[in-house]
């Protein structure tokens, strides 16, 4: 094989994962810019004579909108609560799944995992039905011990606090199997060897083990902090945002606004605020990272 084949040949193999890359990312982030820019509606879709130039009009509004800021806050809301449980939880579920390879253990894992695979629709019809104030589950239970019943999804707050249980929940799956899996990268000498030293079960965990999974870690924040950032299914087919707009994470509000407002140029610009956002809590992870976490 010549050089110059060596050297293109690469380029060939990436060239396929570049055009998809562009079609659906760069080329709708680049056409969303420019919407959002003009008072772009749904008869702009079939005729772009009908479209105007708004300059900045669509950003200055969107700073000044109540309903934009109470998006924000509850996205916000969202990571804190959401984040943090995702990647503990997945982590601690992980670490006990790994200490036995029994039959038993493998159909753990399958069973965790089988929520990252079940359809939202699925998932938000048995949610809605735990939830339900009458004839629910939850309340039920709470019955039995004498405890009136509780407005899972109708109170503003316990709604956000509910919404974002089914999403901790439906989330751990993936998370679990990426840990897992990094997890078969330990080197069982380590393990040994600390073994022999006396150490517990817990101090080899937490003084060689985790230490050993900081990419994973550091990988599964990431891409986890992203994914709440775009919070939209959960809040979306449980509360469609409510109540009140208590669970209208930014994706709701721009999908209210665009689809059912017909604002296409204003939901764009709200879409370029928070790519924005995303962009700079990711650059932000990325330069807060450890040195030893190489890619």
């Amino acid at each position: 094989m010549s050089t110059a084949t060596t050297k293109v040949t690469p380029y060939v193999f990436v060239t396929p994962a570049m055009l998809l890359l562009i079609a659906f990312g760069v080329l709708p982030l680049a056409v969303a810019l420019v919407v959002s820019f003009t008072d772009m509606d749904i008869s702009g879709l079939a005729n772009w004579g009908n479209v105007e130039f708004a300059g900045v009009d669509n950003y200055q509004r969107l700073f000044t909108d109540p309903d934009f800021w109470q998006a924000f806050g509850n996205t916000a809301f969202f990571v804190l609560i959401g984040v943090p449980s995702v990647v503990l939880v997945s982590l601690a579920v992980a670490l006990l799944l790994a200490r036995s390879n029994s039959r038993f253990y493998r159909a753990l894992r399958s069973f965790y995992f089988i929520p990252a695979i079940t359809g939202i629709v699925a998932i938000a019809l048995v949610w809605g039905y735990l939830y339900n104030t009458q004839f629910g589950l939850f309340n039920w239970l709470l019955s039995l011990v004498g405890m009136p019943p509780v407005q899972w999804l109708s109170d503003p707050l316990l709604a956000k606090f509910s919404v974002a249980f089914v999403a901790i929940w439906r989330g751990t799956g993936l998370n679990i199997i990426i840990f897992l899996a990094a997890l078969q990268g330990v080197p069982k000498e380590y393990t040994e060897a600390a073994a022999l030293d006396g150490a517990s079960s817990w101090r080899t965990t937490r003084s060689i083990v985790i230490p050993l999974l900081r990419f994973a870690i550091f990988f599964v924040t990431v891409t986890t902090m992203i994914a709440w950032l775009q919070f939209f299914d959960e809040p979306f087919v449980l509360t469609d945002g409510g109540p009140l707009g208590a669970t209208t994470s930014m994706s709701i509000f721009l999908y209210k606004e665009g689809f059912r407002l017909n604002q296409f140029g204003y939901a764009s610009a709200g879409s370029v605020v928070l790519f924005v956002v995303i962009a700079l809590v990711t650059v932000l992870q990325l330069k807060l990272r450890r040195p030893d976490v190489e890619y």
